[in-house]
Formats: C-alpha cells, structure tokens, sequence
C-alpha cells in the first residue's frame, strides 16, 4: 500500500511522521523569515553606521556624500548576499552549491555585460583616486556642468543650460577630467588692443588699478599687467587677476566692463579693422607692354581651271 493511501486510511505512525515533517518545516520556515528579516535590519544599519564612520573621518573637510552612498551601499548589499545564502541553508539548500551557482551565473552576466563592467570598474577609480566630488564644476568628455551625481556606472551633470547630463563612468575615466573648482582661486585673463601710439605703461596701469577696486580680485596673488606682443591693429595689453571658482564668471564680465570704460576715459582707442575703397579708372597697360594686334589672315588666291579647247572670241 503506498504512503498516500495509508495517509487517507489515517495509519497513525505515517501521520505522525508528516506532522513532524510539517512541523520541522514550519520551524525552518520561521528561523528562515528571522533570518531574513535580521539580514534586512543589519544591512540598513550597517550601512548608516559606515555613512557616519565616513563622515566622522572627514571632520575637518567637506564632507563626501558620494563615498558615503558608494560605501554605504556595498556594506548593505554584502550583507544581504550573506543573509540569502544563510536563508537558503536553512531552507535545506547547500551553501556549495547555492556559491557555485552565484559564481556560474556572474561568469555569465560578467561576459554578456561587458560594458556595464567597464563602467563599475571606472566608477570605483574615480570614487579611489577622487578627481572631482558632487558639486564641482568640471568639464568631462568635452561636457561641461556640476556634478549631481556619482554612482557605479555613470556621473551626472547638471549643465549651464540646466540640462541633465549622463557620462557613463568608462568616457570619464578614459578622457581628459577638467576640474574648475578642485582649487581655491582661479586666474581670469583678459587682452585689451590699443593704438600703436598709445603709452603701453600708462595702460598697464589703468588695469591694475581697475583690478585692485574690484572686491572679487583676491590680492595673493597679486594682479599682473603687461604687454603681450602685437597684432595687425596694434599693441596687445594683458591684464591677468585671480578669483574664486564661484566669481569666475562675474569677475572676467565686471574687469572686462571696468577696464574699457577706465581706458576710454584715460584717452586710450581702441583700433579696429577697417576697409577703404578706391575708386579710379580701369587698368591701362603702358604702350610697350601692349601687344600688337593681328592682321586678319588672308587666304592665297587659288587660280581657276580654265577648259581645254575653249579659245576667246568664239
């Protein structure tokens, strides 16, 4: 008789066996779902805990909201990969095997996401070596805005045009990173042209003091003006001055607006290109460069055949 049959005819000793069956799995199932839900907690404070760690390091600095998500998120999901596992093996499910499958489907998934790989792989070198933080003005693969953003497989960009710029982590890591405002001033140059009669030194000093009155201009350092070479209107006049990152902007408007207004009324021109027109009668080649016209060709006179036999007065 099977064991299906002796369950419905009530045979006492299989009935107890499927109770204890029953109730083991009851027991595996509520140390199962403790698990779960213990992995659930400790990986959410965990996480927080590493944030804080993070910050607490960083005191004396800005802090690094990116390294805190970044390290925050791979504490959380280390530790619910090792709660699964620990769920799995109490559900009866060996952990051998439940690793050998896990490492045959990341061979797989690595191989078929090669690109999403490179990404991860760059993402965590820009996160090691640093080059730029949320909230810096950078330039990257030829994109220029603020960083909002930094993940595993790309960084977002919020342009001058407000525009929401993705640069998968790969092209970031792989081009040329400007960083705007990684330092604490930055150099605003500025080429003024005037006539090539003008007093060059009396124009450097306009400048520089135009440069000094304006409250952006940090005096370390200092503000330098000089003579930079010619060009086809005239003399070139370079004022350089340094700034804050945020002043950069404001700072070159405001010295480029001051210093022609302060040129102009020091008596200084600025000269521009012009064009003339001159007007006068076509070209006249002189007498010994003309070439002599050609007379018509003339055709040599062909004479005519004359008949034989034919005689005049006939």
């Amino acid at each position: 008789m099977s064991q299906a049959k002796r369950l419905l005819l009530g045979d006492g000793e299989l009935v107890r066996h499927a109770a204890d069956a029953a109730g083991g799995l009851a027991v595996n199932l509520a140390l199962a779902g403790l698990i779960l839900a213990a992995t659930l907690w400790a990986s959410n404070w965990l996480a927080d805990l590493t944030q804080r760690a993070i910050a607490r390091a960083h005191r004396r600095h800005r802090a690094d909201t990116t390294l805190q998500t970044f390290a925050g998120s791979l504490v959380r999901y280390a530790v619910i990969v090792v709660g699964l596992i620990g769920v799995l093996q109490q559900l009866g499910v060996k952990a051998t095997s439940v690793i050998a499958v896990l490492g045959a489907a990341s061979l797989a998934i690595g191989l078929a996401l090669q690109g999403a790989l490179a990404n991860v792989a760059a993402g965590v070198m820009l996160l090691i070596l640093r080059p730029y933080r949320v909230g810096d003005e950078v330039e990257i693969h030829g994109r220029q805005g603020v960083v909002t953003g930094l993940d595993l497989f790309s960084t977002r960009l919020a342009d001058p045009d407000n525009l929401s710029v993705f640069v998968p982590n790969a092209k970031a890591f792989g081009e040329i990173i400007v960083n705007h405002t990684s330092t604490s001033s930055r150099r605003v140059q500025i080429d003024f042209t005037i006539d090539r009669r003008d007093d060059v030194d009396r124009a450097m000093e306009v400048l520089l003091v135009a440069a000094r009155a304006d409250g952006r201009v940090v005096l370390k350092p200092a503000p330098w003006a000089g003579m930079t070479g010619f060009t086809d209107h005239g003399i070139r006049v370079t004022l350089r001055a340094w700034t804050a990152p945020r002043d950069f902007s404001e700072t070159l408007s405001g010295l480029l607006r001051t210093g022609k207004r302060r040129l102009e009324a020091a008596g200084f021109s600025f000269p521009y290109p012009h064009q003339v027109a001159v007007e006068g009668r076509p070209f006249d080649p002189p007498r010994a460069l003309r070439r002599p016209a050609k007379a018509p060709s003339r055709r040599p006179a062909v004479p005519r055949p004359t008949t034989a036999g034919s005689s005049k007065g006939r």
